[in-house]
């Protein structure tokens, strides 16, 4: 194991020596005492002359609305016109800014502090460019239901339309890849376009909201009053999204679940977004019924639980997939039935009859015809749920449970994981996820990056309590590990977290290493390196005959470039080093980094090839050994 350590940022790593939130600047040096009392005195005198010089300004009110909506992080990169924000921005120290390096990271970390807290992140770009970077980044959280907020600076009014240096039509690019955008011109304006922006984001099924502000909205005085709860509702007429299912079709569902035989519930994404995870825990309980989860269902249930089945899918657990396809009944809540969980719809659990509860109508029966379906929000149908149907014991499904666990055997000790498949000594990416899950006791915050780091992640990790697992489900955005992970970290700072990332993916947005260690963010970092794209080369391999054009990707030193940025780095290319380094990297006070060198032709299976069934699983290919 090689062993690479950069120097710490002047002024020390702990917490105690961060610099003071709300500062305008957060370099390495400025951590002294003296600097600090310098900074400290220069912030009071100038808030003092401002408090009795200048006028409150379309800034002002923004920064006040974020504050009444509870906004304590905004991530944000400076331009043109977005400086009148900046201008009074250290006015506001209630709000820590953290300055990202690309403003495509700063949306993936809006996301993840989302997904970590449960609050409404927050991003800020400006026009042009700087808009246009926020793009991917609105995706990723329009596909996979995160509330997000993202703000846009735009040309000044008169100037709109006419081609301006940096115009661009933001809101009509984002219109597709949000629940709402507005184009705000005035100032008082501002209280009630941002109140409605928070609401929408974060009621219903949650979503980015897109705000862009002219120029001269930001400077022009005002003394527009910010708007009640209340009032934000009576302006929203049209958005009242159904909360509770409707008693007809709980009484219909209940007789469903006391109909069948071979019973499975599939929980998505909605149950974390519901806070239902208890009221999942408490259905499957009484009806003994067990729960397979989407890539981002998971942590909607404690998997050391034993009504916990497993993750479904293209690279879910046969076992699971098998369960599917066998079940007489499926209730599904607060999923979309997305392609890469029922693969060829036409052949999709071919026995059963579905319940599909979610909160968005428009998911319903758009992927998958059923039989009963629930508009409502997934904890109150859950708990109505629980009301109407009658309690069943272990004994009653007894059988078919212990056909369940039998194919789990089975599927558990065919993987790649478990057969030992692969050549003794040669470093595999499944036996790093597990020992960092397992030495992380099985309660840090996971961020996975999108391709094989992805899947395995979501098989090996093992998730034990909800919000743990972060990852790009819908839009499978790459580069979005790291940046998220910054997020996360700071919207749940109680819990470990870990990017867990490819060589690809981190390129991609490496450049957020200088935020963590510029802001002390405690990210930890494992790099799994196949010196691939590794889900590309996969398919190449399995798919396409071979044909491996582009997958090879060389890579630079990832410890240098890790002490470039101070951040200390370790290189593990033996499996007996895995857990030397994982525990280097967690007694680290600020963020850390691991470049572990794995096995290069290592495919994550089984695979379901696209436009194909569950059913039709590759359960092995190839390997080093043949």
């Amino acid at each position: 194991m090689t062993v690479t350590r950069g120097d710490p940022p002047a002024g020390g790593t702990t917490a105690d020596a961060r610099p003071e939130r709300g500062r305008r600047s957060h370099v390495p040096g400025e951590g002294s005492a003296t600097a600090v009392a310098v900074e400290q005195a220069r912030r009071a005198m100038l808030h003092d002359v401002r408090q009795r010089k200048r006028t409150r300004i379309g800034a002002d009110v923004l920064m006040e609305a974020l504050i009444r909506q509870g906004v304590d992080t905004m991530f944000s990169y400076p331009g043109g016109v977005i400086l009148p924000i900046y201008d009074i921005l250290g006015d506001y120290p209630e709000v820590r800014h953290i300055l990202v390096r690309h403003e495509q990271g700063g949306a993936h970390a809006a996301d993840g502090y989302a997904r970590a807290s449960g609050k409404v992140g927050v991003c800020m770009g400006t026009s042009g460019p700087g808009a246009t970077n926020l793009v991917t980044g609105i995706g990723t959280a329009m596909l996979d239901s995160v509330p997000m907020v993202a703000l846009t600076g735009n040309v000044a009014s008169p100037l709109l339309g006419k081609d301006a240096f940096q115009e661009i039509d933001i809101t009509g690019i984002t219109l597709p890849m949000t629940k709402h955008n507005y184009l705000v011109r005035h100032a008082d304006d501002i209280p009630r376009v941002v109140a409605e922006a928070f609401y929408i984001a974060s009621h219903g099924r949650p979503g980015p909201v897109h705000v862009d502000f002219t120029k001269d909205a930001l400077q022009q005085e005002t003394r527009a009053q910010h708007p009640s709860e209340e009032e934000v509702m009576a302006g929203l007429p049209g958005f009242r999204p159904t909360i509770e299912g409707h008693p007809k079709q709980i009484k219909t569902a209940a007789r469903e679940v006391a109909e069948a035989k071979r019973p499975l519930i599939l929980a998505g994404h909605g149950i974390l977004v519901a806070n239902a995870e208890e009221a999942l825990r408490a259905f499957a309980e009484k009806t003994q019924i067990p729960v397979a989860w989407s890539l981002l269902g998971i942590g909607a249930m404690d998997e050391d639980h034993p009504l916990a089945y497993g993750y479904m899918g293209m690279h879910g657990w046969k076992h699971v997939n098998r369960a599917i396809q066998s079940a007489d009944l499926l209730i599904a809540i607060g999923m979309r039935f997305d392609d890469r969980v029922t693969g060829s719809v036409s052949t999709y659990a071919p026995y059963a009859r579905i319940i599909h509860a979610d909160i968005d109508p428009a998911e319903i029966g758009k992927n998958v015809a059923v039989e009963v379906p629930i508009v409502g929000d997934a904890k109150r149908v859950l708990e109505a749920l629980t009301h109407a149907v009658h309690p069943v014991t272990r004994e009653a499904r007894a059988g078919y449970l212990d056909q369940l666990a039998a194919w789990r055997e089975e599927s558990e000790a065919t993987s790649w994981h478990g057969s030992g498949r692969w050549r003794e000594g040669v470093l595999t990416a499944d036996l790093v996820v597990e020992r960092i899950g397992e030495l992380t006791s099985h309660v840090g915050t996971y961020v996975a990056d999108v391709g094989q780091n992805q899947m395995w992640t979501a098989r090996y990790t093992k998730f034990k309590r909800p919000n743990s697992h972060i990852s790009s489900g819908g839009l499978g955005t790459m580069g979005y590990g790291v940046p998220a992970a910054m997020g996360a970290a700071l919207g749940n700072p109680d819990a470990e977290t870990w990017a867990i990332v490819g060589d690809g993916g981190f390129q991609m947005t490496s450049q957020e290493l200088m935020t963590l260690v510029a802001d002390r963010i405690p990210v930890k970092i494992a790099i799994l390196d196949n010196k691939k794209l590794g889900m590309i080369r996969q398919w190449q391999e399995i798919v396409y005959a071979g044909n491996f054009h582009s997958s090879h990707l060389p890579g630079p030193d990832f410890c240098k470039l890790a002490e470039a940025y101070g951040m200390p780095g370790w290189k593990v290319s033996r499996p007996e080093d895995v857990d030397g380094a994982i525990r280097a990297a967690q007694a680290t006070d600020g963020p850390a980094l691991i470049w572990f060198e794995t096995e290069e032709e290592q495919n994550v299976l089984p695979m379901m090839p696209a436009g194909k069934g569950l059913s039709d699983l590759i359960e092995t290919w190839g390997g080093p050994e043949e």
